[in-house]
């Protein structure tokens, strides 16, 4: 069973409640009807009705099992409102500016997360990556013990010419620029947490660099060491190569020969990059290169599941999000 059939085979045995914001983009009217028809979530779309069920009978499609909620008219409107202006009222919102954004799809959606009558949101078919990060961090909030939020993707390498066929996670690719020594320990304890809730097996983490096991020395590498460090310290029972360089840290050959006792055997299947820069230019090279299919970034650190789409995505891209923002909110 390939990657993607195995999560969405997992999203059908526990349907979660997700809230896709842009419901009046016919992408994702598109992949909430397929899902919801297939059994994969039980999908809720904001926006004016009207809009909507125009776009989906134009497509023919069936929207009579899926629940429609525009913001602005909500019967949630005012509690969600109150509940904004709660979070909020500390940096100088007021009460009817609380209302106003309340009415916003966006906003509307991790309200509805925040308050458990959804269980994860999705947006940024339209939404900029921005702004669907600042309304999670605002609303959703960070999960205890965690300091910021980061970003993951899963690298799926199921082409003829993949040795081994796998699916990988690489982090920070999205959000996090130059995070110090803690901040990537976090980004890996973070990785971690995901990596158990999407492979079915333990994750086998490298901390990259451009040096292996002492063989440069930088403050950079100095860096990815020391966070390597603290990584282990948090997570003892993982395995956790660091620093090393991403041949050593992916063919078992180049580990034995430049790694002595190396924790995984240069079998990871969880990279952490040292910045965004080199996270963002590996997951593409992969992509385009390597003709590994990249799923992401899914947002990481969170309180509940809140996740971003590409402006560029397709309804299949939207569909499989569904899948894995479900499979998120399970754990």
């Amino acid at each position: 069973m390939q990657f993607l059939d195995s999560i969405i085979a997992k999203a059908r045995t526990n349907r979660q409640r997700i809230v896709l914001a842009e419901g009046e983009d016919i992408r994702v009217i598109k992949a909430a009807q397929r899902a919801q028809r297939e059994g994969i979530a039980q999908c809720i779309l904001l926006g004016r009705e009207a809009p909507i069920r125009r776009l989906a009978t134009t497509q023919g499609l069936d929207l009579a099992d899926i629940n429609i909620e525009d913001p602005a008219t909500s019967q949630y409107h005012e509690r969600y409102s109150q509940q904004l202006w709660g979070i909020r009222q500390h940096k100088g919102m007021t009460l009817e500016q609380a209302q106003q954004q309340a009415m916003d799809p966006l906003c509307f959606a991790d309200l509805m997360l925040r308050a458990g009558e959804a269980d994860g949101s999705i947006a940024g078919a339209v939404y900029t990556t921005g702004d669907r990060v600042r309304s999670a961090l605002q609303i959703v909030g960070v999960k205890p013990g965690f300091n910021s939020v980061s970003s993951f993707m899963l690298m799926i390498f199921e082409a003829e010419h993949h040795d081994p066929r796998q699916t990988m996670l690489f982090a920070d690719c999205a959000l996090i620029v130059d995070p110090d020594a803690a901040q990537l320990a976090e980004i890996a304890l973070s990785t971690v947490q995901s990596a158990r809730q999407f492979l079915d097996t333990e994750a086998r983490v490298a901390m990259l660099s451009f040096s292996t096991d002492g063989s440069a020395r930088h403050p950079l590498v100095d860096k990815v060491r020391e966070a390597t460090r603290i990584a282990r310290e948090q997570m003892p029972q993982t395995a956790i190569e660091g620093e090393v360089q991403v041949d050593a840290a992916i063919v078992p050959s180049v580990a034995r020969q430049k790694i002595a006792d190396s924790q995984i055997d240069g079998r990871a299947n969880v990279l952490i990059f040292p910045d965004l820069e080199a996270g963002n230019i590996g997951y593409k090279l992969a992509q385009r290169f390597g003709a590994a299919k990249a799923i992401g970034p899914i947002l990481q650190g969170l309180n509940h599941p809140a996740n971003d789409l590409s402006r560029g995505c397709n309804s299949d891209d939207v569909y499989n999000l569904i899948a894995l923002t479900a499979v998120q909110s399970m754990s």
